[in-house]
């Protein structure tokens, strides 16, 4: 699987929820939703390293496995984004990370 096809896999499954739940995949949205998936990322985190109450605790492997799954959601949001603002974040990538 290619980047590019990963990038229209992750927009067409936004889309698909925006149909299914009737939301508006907009800008507005997509920000928001990046901020709400940078929370549910920071809070596994804390989570992972047994900094949160001790009730949340969580196997490590299990603990592990929901940082992974939230950290794919804050790419994918951020990706949802990238396209909204017709952004070639490949390019992006490569220009800031790749060459320099």
């Amino acid at each position: 699987m290619t980047f590019r096809d990963l990038q229209e896999g992750i927009i067409r499954n936004a889309r698909a929820y925006g149909e299914r739940f009737h939301i508006k995949i907009d800008e507005d949205f997509a920000l928001l939703k990046l901020y709400e998936e940078m929370g549910e990322f920071a809070q596994a985190v804390l989570i992972y390293r047994k900094k949160s109450r001790p009730e949340k605790f969580l196997p490590d492997e299990k603990a592990k496995e929901l940082v992974a799954t939230e950290l794919a959601d804050v790419i994918g949001m951020a990706l949802v984004n990238a396209d909204l603002l017709d952004i070639d974040i490949e390019a992006a990538f490569e220009k800031k990370w790749l060459k320099k």
